[in-house]
C-alpha cells in the first residue's frame, strides 16, 4: 500500500521497524561513499598499461613534434584525432587541454570575465550584471563556477527531453545580461536526460539579446552509455552552423572517466573563429599543455574506435552497479510509493526525488549510519532545492558489496524520513 494511504498506527509501526534497522546498521560502524561520480579502482586498472611501456622512450609525434618541449598550444594532432569524432568537430575546431574539462570551462569563463569573448562589446566584468541559465537538477560544480565569479544564476527546469526551451528562448531574447547556459546534453548529471533533436535545434535557433551569449555544452558522458550502440544526439556545432550562429556553442569533454581522472586529457571544441580567438587569449596563459600525456593517450587508444572498445570494459563494471541500485529502489520503495527516480541509459548518476521536505533528512540519516551522499540541494543553484526532495546517487565508486549495503541503508532512511514527514503532518 502507498505510504500516504497508511493509517497513523500503520505509519508508526513502519517507522519503528525502519528505525530499528537503522540502529542495526549504525552498530556496524560503516564507512561507505556514494557522494561523487568517481570511477572505481577496477576502472582505473583498465588503463594501467598506459603508465608502463606506452611510450617506451618515444617522444616524437607523427608530425615530428618533440613532445618533451614547449609549444603546440592547441595540442598534437594524434590527440585531436581521438576527440574529433567524440565531440563532432574538425581539426581546426578543437584545443586539447590538461586533465580536466572543468578547468577548461573555468578558464574560458575567467577569460570572458577579464577579456570578453568573440563578439563581446566589453569584458563581462565591466557589465553591471552577468546572469547565467542553470538547468536543474544539474551539475553542482557548474553552479560553483558561477558563484565563484559572482554571476546571478537563473534556474531553468529540466524536462524529460532537456531543459525548458520555452523559458530559455524567452529569457535570452529579452535580457542582454544573460551571457550563457550550462548544458550536459547526454546522460545529464544527475538526471540522465538525453537532449532530443527538437531541443538541440531550438538551441541552434536561439536569438540572444547579448551578442556574446555562449552555450557551454559539457558532453562529459558522450561515450558512457550502458548499451552496445552509442547514444547519438544532433551535433550542436553543425546545427548552429545551419543558422549562422556557429560561435554560440563551446563543447567540452575529457578522458577523466575513460583513462585517469587525475591524469587524463580534456578538449574544447568550437567554430574555427572561436578557436583562433581563444588561442590568442590563451597564448598569454600557457605555452602548451602536457604533450607527452597527449601522446601517451594517442598510443594507448590509437583512435576513437579504440576508445569505444575500451568503454565496453567500463560498462561491464558500471552497469551491474546501476542495476543493483535501481533494482533495490524498485523493490524497497516502489510498493510504498516513496519517491521517484531516474532510469538512466548511461552516465554516472541516479537522480532520486523523495517526498517533499525529506531530502536533507535522508542525507542526515545516511550520514549518521556511515553512508556519505552528495548534499541535498547540491543539484540546484546556490545549493537550494525549493522542494527539498532531490538527492544525487553516485553508484560507481563503491564495490558491489559496499553498494548493496549503502543503497539498502538509503532506502531505510527514505522510509524513515517519509514516515516522520507524514506523522508530523
Amino acid at each position: 500500500m502507498e505510504i500516504t494511504k497508511l493509517s497513523k498506527s500503520e505509519l508508526t509501526k513502519l517507522y519503528k521497524e525502519q528505525i530499528e534497522l537503522l540502529d542495526e546498521y549504525k552498530s556496524r560502524k560503516l564507512k561507505l561513499d556514494m557522494s561523487r561520480g568517481k570511477p572505481a579502482a577496477e576502472q582505473l586498472d583498465l588503463t594501467n598499461d598506459m603508465l608502463t611501456h606506452c611510450l617506451d622512450g618515444d617522444h616524437i609525434s607523427e608530425t615530428g613534434v618533440d613532445c618533451r618541449n614547449y609549444g603546440v598550444l592547441d595540442g598534437i594532432y594524434e590527440a585531436k584525432r581521438l576527440f574529433m569524432p567524440m565531440i563532432g568537430v574538425g581539426r581546426y575546431e578543437i584545443i586539447i587541454g590538461g586533465n580536466s574539462s572543468l578547468q577548461l570551462m573555468y578558464d574560458t569563463i575567467a577569460r570572458a570575465m577579464l577579456l570578453g569573448v568573440k563578439g563581446s562589446p566589453k569584458p563581462w566584468c565591466k557589465c553591471d550584471k552577468v546572469k547565467w541559465l542553470c538547468p536543474a537538477p544539474g551539475y553542482d560544480r557548474h553552479f560553483a563556477i558561477c558563484e565563484a565569479f559572482g554571476m546571478e544564476m537563473i534556474t531553468v527546469p529540466m524536462l524529460e527531453d532537456g531543459p525548458d526551451m520555452d523559458m530559455i528562448e524567452r529569457l535570452v531574447s529579452e535580457d542582454e545580461d544573460i551571457k550563457g547556459i550550462w548544458c550536459v546534453p547526454r546522460f545529464a548529471n544527475p538526471t540522465g536526460v538525453v537532449y532530443s533533436d527538437e531541443v538541440i535545434k531550438r538551441f541552434a535557433n536561439l536569438s540572444p539579446k547579448a551578442p556574446d551569449f555562449r552555450i557551454y555544452w559539457d558532453d562529459a558522458y558522450c561515450v558512457h552509455g550502458f548499451e552496445d550502440e552509442r547514444t547519438e544526439i544532433l551535433n550542436i556545432l553543425e546545427e548552429c552552423k545551419k543558422t549562422g550562429k556557429q560561435d554560440m556553442p563551446l563543447i567540452f569533454a575529457s578522458t577523466s572517466k575513460i583513462s585517469f581522472p587525475g591524469g587524463g586529457i580534456a578538449a574544447v571544441g568550437a567554430s574555427e573563429e572561436n578557436i583562433e580567438f581563444m588561442k590568442d587569449q590563451m597564448s598569454f596563459q600557457i605555452i602548451g599543455y602536457d604533450k607527452l600525456n597527449q601522446l601517451r593517450h594517442a598510443k594507448f587508444f590509437k583512435d576513437f574506435n579504440g576508445i569505444m572498445e575500451h568503454m565496453k570494459k567500463h560498462r561491464a563494471i558500471i552497469k551491474p552497479k546501476f542495476e543493483l541500485v535501481l533494482g533495490t529502489l524498485e523493490r524497497e520503495l516502489k510498493p510504498l510509493n516513496v519517491g521517484t527516480w531516474s532510469n538512466p541509459r548511461g552516465g554516472y548518476f541516479v537522480s532520486y526525488n523523495g517526498i517533499n521536505g525529506t531530502a536533507k533528512r535522508i542525507v542526515e540519516l545516511c550520514r549518521d549510519t556511515g553512508v556519505t551522499l552528495t548534499s541535498a540541494g547540491a543539484a540546484f543553484p546556490y545549493g537550494i532545492d525549493p522542494n527539498d526532495s532531490n538527492i544525487r546517487i553516485a553508484p560507481t565508486y563503491p564495490s558491489l558489496d559496499e553498494l548493496k549495503t549503502a543503497i539498502e541503508i538509503f532506502c531505510v532512511a527514505a522510509k524513515v524520513a517519509a514516515c516522520e514527514k507524514l506523522l508530523g503532518e
